[in-house]
């Protein structure tokens, strides 16, 4: 099986708000576009992915990750993180003749093709999955079979909503790359250690990142 990911990813310039304890104003646009660019390569190596589509009305987010590789699809109907995910589903259903979807974060710069594979390898075995993130409280990934509605509910406290919802919760050792998403600079250097991709990499290298 193979999946489309649908990959949603704010106005840079509104984006990362959480680490302005790590990055100034100047900083943090960049930052979420290196996490967006090491999120959609892994995941577009991934064996068990056929399309990666970022969901977002950033114009150069669309023009670097469409460079990669990626679809573009705007951010409608522009009433928020999880109206704009549904809206994507529907769309690539709909243009790209999609089958099973996934929503992915665009902020997991450590992700590993091998641990994305294993995870959505073992999404397949049931109509709806998701993985919760590192902090064990929110949502990394959503998936939903080909004859199933995605039914995002992405936010503070989404694992418990998304279990409450008929998902189910995908209980996987060793796939912390997929789990650990960056808000915080303990996030950030939370996936630092893991490894992070070289775009975040580089950009990382101009923070003053204190070891944990």
């Amino acid at each position: 099986m193979q999946w489309t990911l649908v990959v949603p990813l704010k106005p840079l310039a509104e984006a990362k708000s959480r680490l302005s304890d790590t990055a100034d104003d100047a900083l943090r646009p960049g930052l979420a576009l290196a996490f967006a660019q090491d999120t959609v390569a892994a995941a577009l190596a991934c064996r068990a992915v056929r399309n990666v589509v970022v969901v977002t009305d950033d114009a150069l987010a669309g023009r670097e990750l469409g460079a990669l590789g990626a679809g573009i699809v705007a951010d409608e109907p522009g009433s928020g993180l999880n109206a704009a995910l549904a809206h994507a589903a529907a769309v690539v259903r709909a243009v790209w003749h999609a089958g099973p979807v996934a929503a992915l974060n665009a902020d997991l710069p450590a992700l590993r093709t091998a641990e994305l594979t294993r995870v959505l390898e073992r999404a397949a075995a049931f109509p709806r999955a998701f993985l919760p993130d590192a902090a064990g409280v929110g949502t990394t990934l959503l998936t939903a079979a080909a004859t199933e509605e995605l039914r995002p509910a992405f936010g503070p406290g989404s694992r418990a909503r998304h279990r409450a919802w008929g998902a189910v919760e995908l209980r996987l050792d060793a796939v912390d790359s997929v789990r650990q998403d960056v808000d915080t600079g303990d996030d950030l250097r939370a996936a630092l250690a893991l490894g992070v991709g070289p775009r975040t990499a580089a950009a990382a290298a101009r923070l003053l990142i204190a070891e944990q």
